[in-house]
């Protein structure tokens, strides 16, 4: 009997779990489509890129939805049978809310080493992946973009102008750059030969320049300066190519648990960058297991939606999901800026969401109402106070 009932619980879930995974990733995805635009409009990215990109993204955008999608379509699923009287039903069988835990726990622990997953394996590759690709985007651009005896910004701020370019060997002979990037000075560069370098593991490109001559004027034209060389190196960082990918070595986001593991002790465990590096090493367990409460906070919340029980149901979610990560991003916030101990700080929501479920399921076991237990009258049962 027991089978057959979970066997039915879990086919009520799994549709709506496929389906609030899709909307929330979508809805996480809708937030980081400017940037994408940027690059599409701006930098003329085909759509085979784009492609690639929005695959890159979706590991991190995944374990992001994974919580919220966890607890909406087991909430839904529990509201659902409520509405229809099942689960009266069900307790009149003598069944009671405990035993219609383990279909719920299921979908939970699957999401859980899901997310677990991600964290570890897939979100550090993806987002790795994506800055190495918009470097070697910008490295395809500047190929196309620079033209002989033409007028061309294949940088931002950088202007080109040169009488031949071959792309296979990226030299250049009678070279003309203007570089805007700093905007104190600006430097014109005029030289007979450029070298085009890209360094992939630094995420840089080197212009070497021979036999030239540097004109430095400052802003406001009040100072000029010339200066002449034999060999000039101009760096182009990742940051010029893409504001908001501004470092040359991996972010914390990017580090695999064994690199974040080595620079936290490189860094020191005190420092602002080993506590910014131990926050993303917890983080990656924290919001699994995140992620698993939420699934069984979903089961009480859900037998106690009595009325308009989907879109009773789907509002509640969202606030939690709202909710808990507003509050794990100002735990994250405080544990950055070493106001907290990342080793305590991170766990706290999580700490929350477990007093919570284990509260909630002992009120709807016990068919105690949330709005009940929240009166003044029930807090007053459980500490009663003799008149003197």
């Amino acid at each position: 009997m027991k089978l057959i009932i979970y066997r039915y619980i879990l086919r009520e879930i799994r549709p709506t779990y496929l389906v609030s995974l899709l909307v929330c990733a979508f809805l996480v995805l809708s937030t980081r489509m400017l940037s994408v635009a940027e690059l599409i409009v701006a930098k003329g990215v085909n759509a085979s890129l784009v492609g690639k990109m929005l695959l890159y993204l979706m590991p991190d955008i995944i374990s992001f939805a994974l919580p919220g999608a966890t607890l909406i379509s087991i909430l839904l699923a529990f509201a659902r049978m409520g509405v229809d009287n099942e689960l009266i039903a069900m307790k009149s069988a003598g069944i009671s809310l405990y035993q219609l835990l383990p279909p719920a726990a299921l979908v939970s622990l699957i999401s859980l080493l899901g997310a677990l997953w991600l964290g570890v394996v897939a979100v550090p590759w993806g987002n790795r992946s994506f800055k190495d690709l918009v470097f070697l985007m910008a490295q395809s651009k500047a190929d196309v973009t620079i033209k002989e005896r033409v007028f061309s910004e294949p940088f931002d701020n950088v202007i080109f102008y040169v009488n031949s370019y071959s792309p296979r060997t990226k030299s250049m002979t009678d070279v003309f750059v203007v570089d805007r990037r700093d905007p104190q000075t600006h430097n014109t560069i005029v030289a007979e030969r450029a070298q085009m370098v890209v360094h992939r593991e630094a995420k840089r490109i080197t212009l070497h320049f021979e036999n030239g001559t540097i004109f430095m004027v400052g802003k406001d034209l009040d100072s000029a300066t010339t200066i002449r060389f034999k060999g000039y190196d101009l760096t182009i960082d990742l940051k010029d190519i893409m504001a908001s990918l501004s470092s040359r070595k991996r972010s914390p986001k990017e580090m695999t648990v064994k690199e974040l593991m080595e620079s936290i002790k490189t860094a020191g465990p005190d420092s602002p960058e080993g506590a910014e590096m131990m926050v993303k090493l917890l983080e990656k367990v924290a919001l699994p297991i995140g992620a698993f409460l939420m699934g069984i906070i979903g089961v009480p919340l859900g037998a106690q939606v009595r009325s308009r029980g989907r879109s009773t149901g789907l509002g509640i979610s969202v606030v939690i999901f709202l909710v808990y990560y507003i509050f794990f991003g100002g735990m994250k916030n405080l544990c950055e800026a070493n106001a907290i101990s990342p080793e305590v700080g991170v766990w706290i929501p999580d700490i929350f969401l477990l007093v919570v479920s284990v509260l909630l399921l002992w009120l709807t076991a016990n068919e105690r109402t949330i709005a009940g237990a929240l009166s003044w009258r029930w807090v007053r049962r459980l500490f009663p106070v003799s008149s003197p």
